[in-house]
């Protein structure tokens, strides 16, 4: 009778220890591809950047006929945010492309004609969006790839994430362009 309640207790333990294996196993693959959705979620919005700024540059190309050097750098940024194989080589390649839309726009200023355009100034618009929506996901993105790399070191998750080689992931970082300070002219002509 002691041997059947010794044998029930350990087969209860080890199921228990399965199903307990079984949901933190569960809970990280959860997490794992959370991580990879909104990773997902941006190279859609990347995309439909990406999409927009052969259109932008057309439209622009027109008008701007001594900034050829700016186009042809947002063309080689963009070539390079396609061609990205991870997280680090894209978040610095799609800052760079930012820096240099920005220029774009700034040096549109200067042309008062292009400021008028329709379509630039639809699509100036349409990339002001998306550059808003993208930094959106890119910080849903650094949220859940915070919290899968607090999961995975945590115990007692760390010893079933590091048996089945569940490494860390890398944050979505700016570059040191985008840290530096703005600078701001207040000096009008006189």
């Amino acid at each position: 009778m002691i041997a059947l309640v010794v044998i029930g207790l350990f087969l209860f333990l080890v199921v228990g220890l399965i199903l307990y294996f079984v949901a933190i196993y569960n809970g990280l693959v959860r997490i794992s591809q959370n991580v990879d959705k909104s990773w997902a979620n941006i190279d859609v919005l990347l995309k439909q950047r990406h999409d927009e700024i052969p259109k932008l540059i057309k439209v622009c190309e027109g008008y701007m006929k001594y900034e050829r050097e700016t186009l042809e750098k947002i063309t080689a940024a963009r070539t390079a945010c396609m061609q990205a194989k991870d997280v680090g080589e894209s978040s610095r390649a799609e800052a760079q492309l930012g820096g240099l839309l920005k220029t774009l726009f700034a040096v549109a200023e200067n042309y008062p004609d292009l400021k008028a355009n329709q379509n630039f100034l639809q699509l100036q618009n349409r990339i002001s969006y998306l550059e808003s929506q993208i930094a959106d996901r890119r910080e849903f993105y650094n949220d859940s790839v915070n919290t899968y790399n607090i999961r995975i070191r945590q115990i007692p998750d760390m010893f079933v994430a590091g048996m089945l080689n569940f490494l860390p992931r890398e944050l979505f970082k700016i570059s040191e362009e985008d840290r530096k300070d703005v600078e701001v002219n207040f000096d009008l002509p006189k």
